[in-house]
């Protein structure tokens, strides 16, 4: 087994993600990359800013998002894995259109886990803004909310 180091520096291909690295990226430890990234760059729209495949890892953006897959390689276990991966978690992604999202995740024969529904959540003491927003969970289990904004508006007195 190759050292984390080792898998560190293996051969990369691509580039740094568009914008730069994110603040906060989280990487989330996969089964299979390749059914992983089969998904996330399928019908999520996702695409490889640069990957070690030696390594079964993949940098990935979407709209500004950032996430990181990499298949178990026991650098980051702390307990033992079970699936559905990600409990207690859900990674929300901000998207522009809902609509070809659905459409592929229809067109590949993916479950939602809730289908799409209006949300208004509060953000100060008058404040709400919208999104139209569903959830899926990808081939290990985390459970993925897309929201696209539909508006802003006054919140009622509480």
């Amino acid at each position: 087994m190759p050292t984390s180091a080792q898998r560190n520096s293996s051969s990369s291909r691509g580039l740094l993600p568009e914008g730069g690295f994110n603040a906060l990226v989280p990487e989330l430890d996969v089964t299979n990359i390749k059914a992983s990234l089969d998904f996330w760059c399928g019908p999520l729209g996702f695409k490889v800013a640069y990957d070690r495949p030696a390594a079964k890892f993949a940098y990935l953006q979407r709209e500004g998002a950032q996430v990181m897959l990499c298949q178990i390689n026991g650098n980051w276990t702390v307990a033992p894995l079970e699936q559905p991966f990600g409990r207690g978690v859900n990674f929300q992604f901000k998207t522009a259109s809902l609509a070809p999202i659905l459409a592929a995740l229809a067109e590949f024969g993916w479950p939602l886990f809730r289908e799409p529904y209006e949300a208004w959540y509060r953000t100060g003491t008058n404040h709400e803004g919208g999104t139209l927003e569903f959830l899926v969970q990808d081939p290990d289990g985390y459970l993925l909310r897309f929201a696209e904004g539909i508006g802003e508006r006054t919140a009622s007195p509480e």
